[in-house]
């Protein structure tokens, strides 16, 4: 059978690009190697949100008495995986069941461009097929990056992956990288009793936030227990005795750090080897698939989305890169009647679901004054929110900053008690250009976290009423 559209991995850009084409009328096929929902719904984002969640839990129990409660509990690692592991089972037989009410046709195997509209999948079996498609979207994701000083062995020096599925939970843990996912299983480790070290080459943790997110975020963590080292690099790793020594370049000098196990979280490298890119002469760049605003190739008829392509590997980038695609896709082939819009990638919002939770999008401070901006900025500290004191969680802050010649809202930084749920105000606002004078005239319900944001752009603008 000539399909519409194959789709070369079932990632969330994968799987929603075939879900996407099939509603449009286009005949899909999507090729995966393993499970479908690929690293988010396996291995990444879903996963790892049961584990911070039983996190959670286990700190509310540590601090039920001060909810008035006398609790005990203590956190029983391997039940919390498997919790886990369970969650990340039942979303993926979701997808399988979203690709059948689709008519989506699932070819399990690997998959590689061999020619023009031709893609060779090699089952488990080793039997190998053709699969025929006009259309060709490469979704295949990306993995854990490795540095030559730390190359993963999968039991001692690990990635994200195999920090989701330890057999046995270790007494010590460093971690390479404070990003999303450095961050997150520090967290994670720590809560579970682990002794955590971050090393981070940076200057500050979670480099790409902005600097007061970062300074905040290290205070807290600090005062958890996690020991943080930066503006440092891991040199070498020995890994012959019982545990891991890592060799640490400071400012200050060289120190050894000693652990059970090391985690590689430097990153994420495309996996755009060996599956015909070659053949086809599909051009890259720096490990990336180089692609237009509508993610097509220089190959006419091949396309790529998600991580593998340059822009923020997020689930939710791949998941509209790839409803993009397919409708320029279904425009060209006259099954859609409108040219999609081209994704802004400067209003894509972050989260890290650490505790306290970031969520950040748009502008930082030192960016818009570098773009040349006057800036107004607003700070809300949690602690003067009413919501925040009753759930027992007043550390973060929401930090706003607006144009001031026009009231642009130019980007919102939060840090604190489920602010991931909050920060999508700020990118539909962002979207429809709307200013602080919209936002302060909008009633935001009482008592809620998610008026703090209300409260820091009345600060900005000398508004302030809580404060």
């Amino acid at each position: 059978m000539v399909y519409d559209v194959v789709v070369l991995g079932s990632g969330p850009g994968g799987y929603v690009a075939a879900i996407r084409a099939s509603q449009l009328g286009l005949k899909t096929a999507i090729i995966e190697k393993e499970s479908l929902g690929g690293i988010c719904l396996n291995w990444g984002c879903i996963p790892t949100k049961a584990l911070l969640k039983s996190a959670q839990v286990v700190n509310d129990i540590k601090h039920s008495e001060e909810y008035g409660i006398e609790a005990q509990g203590k956190p029983n690692f391997e039940a919390i995986v498997k919790r886990s592991r369970g969650v990340a089972e039942k979303m993926s037989k979701g997808v399988q069941f979203l690709m059948r009410k689709n008519k989506i046709d699932v070819i399990m195997g690997y998959g590689a461009l061999k020619a023009k509209g031709k893609v060779e999948v090699k089952a488990a079996d080793g039997k190998t097929q053709i699969v025929e498609g006009k259309h060709i979207i490469v979704a295949t994701g990306g993995r854990s990056r490795e540095l030559p000083a730390m190359k993963i062995d999968g039991k001692k020096i690990i990635g994200y992956r195999e920090a989701m599925a330890l057999p046995l939970q270790p007494k010590s843990m460093i971690i390479v990288g404070s990003g999303a996912i450095g961050i997150e299983f520090g967290y994670f480790y720590n809560s579970m009793g682990t002794k955590v070290t971050v090393v981070e080459f940076m200057p500050r943790i979670v480099p790409v936030e902005d600097e007061d997110i970062s300074k905040e975020l290290e205070k807290n963590l600090k005062k958890q227990g996690i020991d943080i080292i930066t503006g440092s690099e891991v040199t070498a790793v020995d890994t012959s005795g019982d545990g891991i020594k890592a060799k640490v370049k400071t400012a200050s000098g060289e120190v050894t750090l000693e652990a059970d196990i090391l985690l590689s979280a430097v990153g994420v490298s495309a996996n755009i080897e060996n599956i015909g890119l070659e053949t086809l002469g599909v051009k890259t760049d720096r490990g990336k698939i180089l692609v237009d605003k509508y993610y097509k190739t220089n190959v006419d008829t091949i396309y790529a989305i998600g991580d593998c392509v340059p822009g923020q590997a997020l689930a939710h980038v791949a998941s509209k890169e790839a409803i993009i695609c397919i409708e320029a896709i279904a425009h060209k082939e006259g099954k859609y009647k409108n040219q999609p819009e081209a994704l802004d990638y400067g209003n894509v919002p972050g989260c890290t679901y650490c505790s306290p939770e970031i969520a950040s999008v748009g502008f930082t401070e030192k960016q818009a004054k570098e773009a040349g901006y006057e800036v107004k900025v607003g700070k809300f500290p949690l602690s003067a929110s009413g919501k925040a004191s009753a759930a027992g969680h007043t550390e973060g802050f929401v930090k706003v900053i607006f144009d001031a010649k026009y009231g642009e809202w130019l980007g919102t930084h939060m840090i604190g008690y489920n602010v991931t749920e909050m920060i999508a105000e700020t990118v539909v606002a962002r979207k429809l250009e709307t200013t602080y004078h919209e936002v302060l005239n909008s009633i935001h319900p009482h008592p809620t976290i998610s008026e703090s944001v209300k409260d820091a752009i009345e600060a900005a603008y000398d508004e302030a009423i809580h404060l």
